[in-house]
Parts: C-alpha cells; sequence; structure tokens
C-alpha cells in the first residue's frame, strides 16, 4: 500500500507510538508498504514547535527533516494546488485542504485519525 501520513501520524509515530491503533502501527511496519509526506506536514510541525506545542531540542528544521527522512515525499505542485480547491472537505483548513489533496493526486491512502477527513468523498483513507 502507498500511504500518506497525516502530520499527527507521523509525529505519533516518532514521538508516541502508543498513540497509534494498533493496524495503524502494524501498516507502518510492513516493509512492502511506501510511506510517504507532504511538505505541509513538515511546515506544521514547525509551527507547532515554534508555538511551544512540541517541545523540540536543538534545530528544528533539522529535527523536522530527520522526522520524515525515510518516507517519500509527495511534491507539493499546481495539481495539488488545485485539488485543494476542488476537494470536497467540510472546513477551510488550509494543510488539511492540501494533505487531502495530495492524497487524492497521488493516488495514496491518507492515514489518519481526523474524523474530520475520514468521511471525505473521494479520500481513500486507512484506518
Amino acid at each position: 500500500m502507498k500511504l500518506l501520513l497525516d502530520t499527527h501520524i507521523i509525529l505519533w509515530a516518532r514521538l508516541e507510538p502508543d498513540r497509534l491503533h494498533p493496524r495503524v502501527a502494524a501498516a507502518l511496519e510492513e516493509p512492502n508498504n511506501e510511506l510517504w509526506f507532504s511538505p505541509v506536514s513538515v511546515w506544521e510541525m514547525l509551527l507547532l514547535a515554534q508555538r511551544g506545542r512540541i517541545e523540540v531540542k536543538g534545530d528544528p528544521y533539522k529535527w523536522a527533516d530527520r522526522m520524515v527522512a525515510d518516507m517519500n515525499e509527495a511534491v507539493l505542485n499546481r495539481h495539488v494546488a488545485a485539488q485543494s480547491r476542488r476537494a470536497d472537505l467540510p472546513h477551510e483548513d488550509p494543510a488539511d485542504r492540501f494533505i487531502a489533496a495530495t492524497a487524492q493526486v497521488y493516488k495514496l491512502q491518507l492515514v489518519t485519525s481526523d474524523s474530520k477527513l475520514q468521511g471525505v468523498s473521494g479520500l481513500k483513507v486507512f484506518r
């Protein structure tokens, strides 16, 4: 499977793996699965660190790079930008819009526990 990890899933996997549902934890460990991230997740992690919502020791930029170092990057491009406006999301959160659009454009399953994203039409969600 090709899995796009929502920002909180990346953080939980790296910092609080006990918060992951056992099925999600197993999928993340499965060597045949491809793990993907959106650059928007790096932006969100840095924002959380800058606002003090996540404690980061050392350089936050290097820390964010380490969080996603072993994953594939789903590049933010014009197709993702356009899909972020087409996506039928129940809210206007730009990060959620870009992450959902990334999953749709790259044909990835989104791994998230965000109930607002789990019911989005046309978005494949791994649960």
